[in-house]
């Protein structure tokens, strides 16, 4: 018999569902194109999915309590089968589009400025243009 896996306490959600471990968050990453990670009313995953509104993106927010790490988690979701380095100076809100980490807001918003975060959301499904 499988032992249940204990969930993770900093873990919750804007939407109806709760999000209780990280197998959760990584079944959401999986399956909305757009994905916010951030703490609980933090003005910057709030910028950043504002964003993501004003290009005809729909992320899915959810939100860490503040003991949350932002680089246990990415690590938690990283494929364990890829050779390329965690980083691990990573700080919410965390975005990934299309399964994949994008980065932070900082990351967002150099795409943005570059013109690059529009097609990125295509390749996603995240726009109907």
């Amino acid at each position: 018999m499988q032992q249940a896996k204990a969930p993770a306490p900093w873990l919750t959600a804007t939407a109806t569902a709760m999000i209780s471990s990280t197998d959760d968050v990584r079944r959401t990453v999986q399956a909305k194109p757009v994905v916010v990670v951030g703490r609980r009313e933090c003005c910057m995953a709030h910028v950043a999915r504002c964003l993501l509104l004003g290009q005809g993106a729909n992320p899915a927010v959810l939100e860490v309590s503040d003991d949350a790490d932002p680089a246990a988690l990415v690590f938690a979701l990283w494929p364990k089968d890829n050779s390329t380095k965690v980083a691990t100076e990573v700080a919410f809100p965390v975005v990934f589009i299309g399964g994949r980490l994008l980065g932070g807001l900082d990351s967002l918003m150099a795409m943005h400025m570059a013109g690059e975060l529009v097609p990125v959301l295509k390749q996603a499904g995240a726009l109907w243009l």
